[in-house]
C-alpha cells in the first residue's frame, strides 16, 4: 500500500519484510553509509531489471517495513510483481537480498601503523582506568552488530542538567579492531576490572622485558577479553606489583625512554591499537610511555599520541599543567613530533553546579587540546567494576558506554 505522506518526490510505502533482511539491511546501509530508502530503491531498480525470477526467500513471520521510494517506482514494482507471478512481500525481499549480494560489507579499517594510545595524567583519581577500558571495548566492538553512539557535535548539550537528549543518538556499526589494553599502573586497576589476576611476582612481565630480564616471550603472559561482542579482538597485559620499581630499574637501562617501545615492539603486529593505562607519575616510566606514543616516520598526525583524562574541577586543571609541561620538555629535548590527542573530561555530573559546570567550559575554551570526549559520573560504571565486567558488555547501552563509542570514533578520524 501506499501512503499520502512524502519526502520531497517520494512516496511512503508500507510492506512487510523478514526480520533477518530487516536487520541485514538496517546493518548494511550503516556500514555503507547509505540511506535505507535509497538501498531499497537501488534493490529494486536492480530486481525489476533481472531477466528472470529468484529463487523464493522464505518470508514466513514477514513484519511491517515502511520506506519511502521514488513516486513512479512502487507502481511499477507492483506490476512487475503481478507480472512474475510473486507477492509484493515476496518481491520486496528478494530486491532487499539482490542489494545485499550486490554490496558486500566494508573490511574493517586497520591503519597502517599500529596506533598507540597513551591515556595519561599524573593526578590519581580521574579515572584513567576506566576510560583506557572503555575506549579499547569501543574499539573493539563487533563490526556486524548495530551500536548506539552520541557523535561529539552533541558535547555542549552535556552542560545542561538532565543531558540525555535521545535526538543525539545515532545506530552505528562496531569499529572491529584489534585491541591491546596495556595495564601500565602497578596498582593493577585495569587488569582487575576486567576480572584478571595480576602476574605474580618472580615470573615474567612487562617490567622484566622493560629492564632487559625478559624471561619469555611477551606474548605469553598476553590474555584475552572472554566476551562475545569483542570477538577475540580484546586483549590484555596484565600488571605486576613489580613495576613499582620499575623507575629504578629504568634508572641503569640504554636508552630508557625507548624501554616501552622495545618490550611491545614484537607484539604490534597483532593489533591495530595499542592503549597504555599510565601510572598517576610523572617519572621515567611515564617518560618511556610519552616515547611511545611519538610519532613515527611516515606516521600521519594524530594516529598516535596522548589522550589526557581530567575532571570538571580545580585540581585537575593543575595537574593537567604539570604534565603538559612534561610533555613539552620531552619534545624539545628528544626533538619528538607528540601529538595530543585531546582531552576526556571524566565524571561529569551538571548537577553539581557551577563549579562543574564552570570547569567544563574551561576545559572546551582550550583548543590545542581540544575536549575530545565527556562522560558522566553514573552508577554503571561502579557497577561494572564491582562485577569484574567489561562495562561496554555489562551495560552496552547505558549513557557511559554511547559516550565511549563517541570517544572512540572522535580519535580515530
Amino acid at each position: 500500500m501506499t501512503s499520502p505522506a512524502t519526502r520531497g518526490d517520494r512516496e511512503k510505502v508500507v510492506s512487510k519484510l523478514p526480520l533477518r533482511l530487516r536487520q541485514e539491511l538496517k546493518i548494511r546501509a550503516a556500514q555503507l553509509g547509505v540511506d535505507i530508502q535509497e538501498a531499497v530503491e537501488t534493490g529494486i531498480t536492480t530486481w525489476r531489471s533481472l531477466g528472470s525470477n529468484l529463487s523464493p526467500i522464505d518470508t514466513s513471520g514477514a513484519e511491517s517495513f515502511a520506506t519511502f521510494l521514488p513516486t513512479v517506482q512502487w507502481s511499477g514494482f507492483r506490476a512487475d510483481c503481478k507480472d512474475r507471478g510473486v507477492s509484493l512481500i515476496q518481491g520486496l525481499a528478494q530486491s532487499v537480498q539482490v542489494w545485499l549480494d550486490h554490496h558486500p560489507a566494508p573490511a574493517v579499517r586497520r591503519p597502517a601503523i599500529v596506533r598507540r594510545i597513551i591515556v595519561c595524567n599524573q593526578k590519581g583519581g580521574v579515572g584513567k582506568t576506566a576510560i583506557t577500558a572503555g575506549t579499547g571495548e569501543a574499539l573493539a566492538e563487533d563490526p556486524a552488530v548495530l551500536m548506539p553512539v552520541r557523535v561529539s557535535k552533541h558535547f555542549a548539550a552535556l552542560m545542561e542538567e538532565g543531558d540525555s537528549d535521545p535526538l543525539a543518538l545515532e545506530d552505528l556499526p562496531g569499529l572491529g579492531q584489534r585491541v591491546l589494553l596495556v595495564d601500565f599502573d602497578p596498582q593493577g586497576h585495569l587488569t582487575k576490572q576486567l576480572g584478571q589476576e595480576p602476574l605474580p611476582m618472580g615470573g615474567d612481565s612487562l617490567t622484566n622485558h622493560m629492564a632487559g630480564d625478559a624471561k619469555g616471550e611477551l606474548r605469553e603472559v598476553i590474555v584475552a577479553i572472554d566476551e562475545d561482542r569483542f570477538g577475540d579482538r580484546l586483549h590484555l597485559l596484565p600488571a605486576c606489583t613489580d613495576a613499582f620499581l620499575l623507575d629504578v630499574r629504568l634508572a641503569s637501562v640504554r636508552a630508557r625512554e625507548a624501554a616501552l617501545e622495545r618490550a611491545l615492539a614484537p607484539v604490534e603486529s597483532d593489533y591495530d591499537v595499542i592503549l597504555i593505562d599510565c601510572p598517576p607519575s610523572l617519572g621515567l616510566s611515564m617518560d618511556a610511555a610519552a616515547y611511545y606514543g611519538r610519532r613515527r616516520p611516515d606516521e600521519v598526525p594524530g594516529n598516535s599520541g596522548t589522550l589526557i583524562v581530567v575532571q570538571a574541577e580545580d585540581s585537575s586543571a593543575d595537574a593537567y599543567d604539570l604534565l603538559t609541561s612534561q610533555i613539552e620538555d620531552m619534545r624539545a629535548d628528544l626533538a619528538l613530533e607528540l601529538d595530543y590527542l585531546g582531552i576526556v573530561v571524566n565524571h561529569y555530573d551538571a548537577r553539581r553546579g557551577y563549579i562543574a559546570t564552570s570547569s567544563l567550559q574551561s576545559w572546551m575554551d582550550i583548543k590545542d587540546p581540544r575536549v575530545v570526549g565527556v562522560i558522566g559520573d553514573l552508577k554503571e560504571q561502579k557497577e561494572a567494576v564491582r562485577v569484574k565486567r567489561p562495562l561496554l558488555s555489562y551495560a552496552p547501552r547505558c549513557d557511559q558506554s554511547v559516550g565511549l563509542r563517541a570517544l572512540a570514533r572522535e580519535i580515530s578520524k
